[in-house]
């Protein structure tokens, strides 16, 4: 767990979270699914003028005795679901007029007979007094939404889906709700595009899910197959290009939020650098090296450890790329105590010596030794590498400040072979930070290139690397190429599972065709991605091939 006073910014606690409720009403239009949406108010104190699903909050009555008992229900239906689906359908009763309703034999009441229904009375007493009942069993939970930490008003909100009843048209109140609209997912998305529909975040990444389904069937099975959100979200922004954005606990920079700002606050820039360092915490910057590419994505990321009064521990200084270079001598005042390679590979390793004799240059102090682990006998002629110090598993290195009575910071080494023989993992024990090279990386998986690389031991790292988690509170993931992963339990389980499963595809596809060539398997194995990644696959494919051998 990070120290709290490793945080840069003042934190403050996220405004509470209101229960609410939103329903989604399906049809099939022309074109495939449609969904019923609303603009609301332009004075609304939440989405003023923003195209939205009816709903809002839940009330006590929602969850009464009595309410559930003038509602149908599934079997499988909580009393929390059940609670939520009475407050949808009273929602877009009291907002639009749409009924969601059914007589004593379950049979849709028609608009003659929902005639003299009140939109501003309880809807379960008049339900009550005409023999209907609430049609809660047709309600199915599609996402679970809580508003952002960064808001002044939150709500806790699942995004519930339902057929729209046959024969009734939707008439906003006109007061909080007005335009009601029918739109197929994508046609709100481009119309919002254009800056003809404005719609916010959560409504965004709800349509681009739905866009997938052809109909308004298809979302209600898979609703109901589930039996619960097909995915939960309370997003986090930061500021990229100038502008905010907002990202899922899925998308990659993520995590990076979550680090440099817990408490959601809109405060950290996601823009990659290679001219200043990034803060991350106060005792860890982020430099990216100017070497973008294919296989380094935005660059490779030298981290710096420590402050000014421990001095400095470089990790992976990166390609020898003078100007880089420079920059940690001038981020760090040469106060650099050690740097660490990862391992050996050419944009990681070979910047160690030249960033070392500069230090030396810049300050009255000796050279740093550069630590890590000799190259093996298999790697590739341009990853030669030898250490001043063999830093082997489980050994240490320490940061204190004169005077204290322990190390303030202190990095653990974690053998972990399988993208290259002499691959290290790093440990900041203190803060539960993992450095995790190229081991694993943020938006990409690593390639295992025989015979350096080894699947197996591939997959044994992670394992040991899972095991120290919970053992370090470990809970976050700094990799040599994009941003910072968060969950980092969840996210090491979540690398392993991909390439047993990518192992699982490759012998299907073997067996299929077994007197194929790699070509012809790494085609079909990787018929997902672009065929232009496919000379890099082939070679994580090779690595398959061995440890199926050996299985």
């Amino acid at each position: 767990m990070v120290r709290p006073l490793q945080l840069i910014y003042p934190q403050r606690e996220p405004a509470p979270l209101r229960p609410a409720a939103t329903v989604l009403l399906l049809r099939d239009g022309p074109k495939g699914l449609e969904v019923l949406m609303t603009r609301r108010s332009a004075s609304a104190s939440f989405a003023p003028g923003a195209f939205v699903f009816p709903g809002g909050g839940i009330d006590a009555a929602d969850a009464s005795a009595a309410s559930h008992a003038r509602a149908t229900r599934r079997a499988n239906q909580s009393d929390t679901a059940l609670t939520e689906a009475i407050a949808a359908i009273r929602e877009s009763f009291e907002e639009l007029g749409i009924a969601l309703v059914v007589d004593h034999q379950g049979q849709s009441v028609s608009p003659t007979q929902l005639a003299g229904l009140q939109r501003h009375l309880p809807l379960p007493e008049q339900c009550q007094a005409l023999g209907y009942q609430l049609a809660a069993d047709s309600v199915y939970t599609l996402a679970h939404w809580m508003t952002d930490r960064d808001l002044p008003k939150r709500f806790d909100v699942p995004f519930l889906v339902a057929a729209m009843p046959p024969n009734q048209t939707p008439v906003a109140d006109e007061s909080e709700q007005f335009e009601p609209v029918w739109v197929s997912p994508q046609d709100a998305l481009d119309r919002h595009q254009a800056g003809q529909f404005f719609i916010i975040f959560p409504t965004i990444r709800t349509l681009q899910r739905l866009c997938a389904y052809p109909n308004a069937q298809a979302v209600l099975d898979a609703c109901a197959k589930a039996n619960g959100p097909l995915f939960t979200s309370c997003p986090r922004a930061g500021w990229l290009a100038g502008a905010d954005a907002r990202y899922m606990e899925h998308e990659a920079p993520y995590g990076e939020l979550e680090l440099t700002s817990p408490d959601g606050q809109i405060v950290h820039h996601l823009d990659w650098r290679s001219d200043q360092a990034v803060p991350l915490l106060a005792n860890v910057q982020r430099l990216t090296a100017p070497n973008p590419g294919f296989m380094t994505g935005p660059g490779t990321n030298t981290y710096i450890v420590g402050d000014a009064s421990t001095g400095y521990i470089v990790i992976d200084p990166g390609p020898a790329d003078s100007p880089h270079l420079e920059r940690l001598v001038q981020i760090t005042a040469g106060q650099v105590r050690a740097i660490i390679c990862t391992h050996s590979h050419p944009d990681h390793s070979p910047g160690a010596q030249p960033l070392a004799a500069l230090c030396a240059q810049n300050s009255q102090m000796p050279a740093p030794l550069i630590y890590g682990l000799s190259s093996g006998p298999n790697c590739r002629a341009d990853s030669r590498f030898t250490p001043d110090q063999e830093w082997a598993n489980g050994a240490t290195l320490t940061l204190t400040a004169p005077g204290a009575s322990a190390p303030s910071h202190t990095l653990m080494a974690v053998h972990t072979p399988g993208h290259a023989a002499n691959h290290l993992c790093v440990v900041l024990l203190e803060d539960g930070l993992l450095f995790s090279g190229d081991h694993i990386l943020n938006g990409s998986t690593t390639v295992i290139d025989p015979p350096d690389g080894n699947m197996q031991d591939y997959l044994d790292s992670l394992d040991r690397l899972s095991a120290l988690c919970p053992q370090h509170g470990i809970a976050f993931i700094l990799p040599a190429h994009g941003y910072v992963l968060g969950d980092a339990p969840g996210a090491i389980s979540r690398l392993k599972a991909h390439r047993l499963a990518r192992e699982t595809k490759i012998m299907a596809v073997m067996a299929a065709d077994p007197k194929g060539s790699l070509d012809d398997w790494v085609a079909k194995a990787y018929d997902e991605v672009p065929p232009r990644v496919w000379p890099i696959a082939k070679r994580s494919l090779l690595a398959h091939l061995q440890r199926i051998e050996t299985l």
